[in-house]
């Protein structure tokens, strides 16, 4: 079922998310100094051409691992993080016009989400 799932996610929005992902992840590591944002955004890129039988939690961290994490998410919101937020708005609202799509909605939905606040997740497989 999750390959099903898959294959019907690539092709409404997941290639074109995954893709938007990688760039914003080539953009960051042409900057070195944004190479810790540019591992997140490839793994969740990654993530976003595939995410059935997978999920996103929250990373076990110390407080001052979980400050840095705030911090890393908020320059990525201001930089990145909008941008491929509104193409996950806009592809969820592309697939809750068919009743198919709404479970891919959500989805999209999830990731816009994740796209304000990509430290301090973790991706793992579920069975």
């Amino acid at each position: 079922m999750n390959l099903i799932g898959n294959i019907i996610w690539f092709m409404l929005g997941g290639f074109v998310m995954g893709l938007a992902w990688w760039f914003a992840a080539l953009l960051a590591a042409i900057t070195i100094v944004g190479i810790p944002w540019a591992i997140a955004a490839f793994r969740i890129g990654t993530f976003s051409f595939w995410p059935f039988g997978r999920q996103i939690v929250e990373r076990q961290s110390t407080p001052a691992g979980a400050a840095g994490a705030a911090l890393g998410n908020l320059i990525w919101a201001l930089l990145a993080g909008w941008w491929l937020a509104l193409g996950h708005l806009i592809a969820a609202a592309l697939c809750a016009v068919t009743i198919i799509g709404i479970p891919f909605a959500f989805q999209h939905l999830k990731l816009a989400n994740l796209s304000f606040f990509p430290f301090g997740k973790e991706i793992v497989t579920i069975n």
